[in-house]
C-alpha cells in the first residue's frame, strides 16, 4: 500500500508540477502526517523532490526528473486498460490519439504487466451505448468538443421539450458527458445541462471563457442525475406484486420495493413504489401484465382498469 502511494505522490508531481501536503492528503485520502512521512521516504530513496515554504510554496520535483512507470501492480495496469471507452473516443475524433497513448503505455510497461494489459483487451469490449436503439446522431459533437477544449463560447439554436422549442443560447461548454449511448455538455454560466444531438445550428461567439473555480463535472452530474429523479417521481404507487414481478423493477423502484416490500400471505407483496405520473405509471404496470395489481391511489387502479377492459374487449 505504501509503495503504491508513493508511486502516486510521484506522478501527482510529475503531471501537475507543485502541491502543498495538504493537496497531496486530499488526493491520497490520507493525514497529512502521513504525508510527510512519504516525503521523507522519498527523499531517503534519493528522489530529487524540494519543499518551499510561503503562499506559493509545496513540493516539486527537480526540473527534467522523470518516473517510469514500473510501479503500476497487476490490477492497476489492468484497470487503466478497462478505463478507456473507443467509442466514445473516435467519436470525439480521439481514436487513433488513444490508440498511440495505450501503446505509449505498453512499451513502458515491464513485460508481465504488458502481458496483462494484452490480455484485458482480447476479454473486455466496452460499449456505452444503450440496447433498443439506435445512436444518436451527432454532428455538431466534435464542434461543442473542441470549444471544450479551447474555452470557446458557443452561440446555439437548440431543440427542447417545452415551449419555445426552438431557443437561442449562448453557451460556455465547462465539460462533456455521455450517458447510455447520449451525449450531454454542461454549460454556464450557470451550470445547465444540454443534449448534444438537440443543437441545430452552432457557431463560435468569438469569445473564450474560463472553467469556474472548483467547478466539478462528475459532482455537477451526481447532483443533476439525483435532481432529475427527484423531480420525476413525485408520486407513490401501492402494489401487489408476484416474484416474478418484483424481479423485472429497475431503479429506484427496486430500491422502494427492497425497503417497503411486506407479504400478504397469498403468495404476493404489498409495496410503495415512486411513480413519475399516473398516465406513465399506468404504461409502466402494463409490461408487468398480471404480475402486478395496482391498489392505489385510486385514480391509478380506476384508469388501470379502464385499459385493462379496453384490452379485453379488442381481445374478447
Amino acid at each position: 500500500m505504501k509503495s503504491s502511494r508513493l508511486v502516486s505522490i510521484l506522478l501527482l508531481l510529475q503531471s501537475r508540477g507543485r502541491l502543498t501536503a495538504a493537496q497531496l492528503a486530499e488526493e491520497l485520502e490520507v493525514s497529512l502526517r502521513t504525508v510527510y512521512r512519504d516525503v521523507e521516504a522519498l527523499h531517503a530513496a534519493g528522489v530529487p523532490l524540494y519543499g518551499e515554504s510561503g503562499h506559493a510554496g509545496g513540493y516539486r520535483l527537480l526540473d527534467g526528473w522523470r518516473t517510469r512507470l514500473t510501479g503500476l501492480t497487476t490490477g492497476e495496469a489492468e484497470a487503466l486498460f478497462l478505463s478507456a471507452v473507443p467509442g466514445a473516443a473516435a467519436e470525439l475524433g480521439l481514436g487513433a490519439l488513444l490508440t498511440a497513448a495505450q501503446h505509449k503505455v505498453e512499451a513502458a510497461l515491464p513485460p508481465e504487466l504488458r502481458a496483462h494489459s494484452a490480455r484485458i483487451k482480447s476479454r473486455f469490449h466496452l460499449d456505452a451505448h444503450g440496447w433498443y436503439a439506435d445512436a444518436d446522431e451527432v454532428p455538431f459533437l466534435t464542434d461543442v468538443a473542441h470549444a471544450v477544449w479551447n474555452g470557446r463560447v458557443l452561440q446555439v439554436r437548440y431543440r427542447r421539450w417545452k415551449e419555445p422549442v426552438e431557443v437561442e443560447r449562448r453557451i460556455e461548454p465547462y465539460g462533456l458527458v455521455l450517458k447510455a449511448g447520449r451525449w450531454y455538455v454542461v454549460g454556464g454560466p450557470r451550470p445547465m445541462t444540454y443534449r448534444v444531438d438537440q443543437i441545430l445550428e452552432l457557431s463560435d461567439a468569438g469569445e473564450e471563457f474560463e472553467v469556474p473555480d472548483g467547478f466539478d463535472l462528475a459532482a455537477y452530474w451526481r447532483r443533476h442525475q439525483e435532481d432529475f429523479l427527484d423531480r420525476l417521481h413525485t408520486g407513490t404507487a401501492v402494489v401487489r406484486l408476484t416474484g416474478a414481478g418484483a424481479a423485472r423493477l429497475t431503479g429506484r423502484q427496486a430500491a422502494a420495493y427492497a425497503q417497503s416490500a411486506r407479504p400478504d400471505g397469498e403468495g404476493r407483496t404489498r409495496a410503495e413504489l415512486p411513480i413519475e405520473s399516473e398516465t406513465f405509471a399506468v404504461m409502466e404496470f402494463l409490461r408487468l401484465g398480471a404480475e402486478v395489481e395496482v391498489l392505489g391511489p385510486p385514480g391509478l387502479r380506476a384508469e388501470m382498469a379502464r385499459v385493462v377492459r379496453e384490452l379485453g374487449a379488442l381481445y374478447p
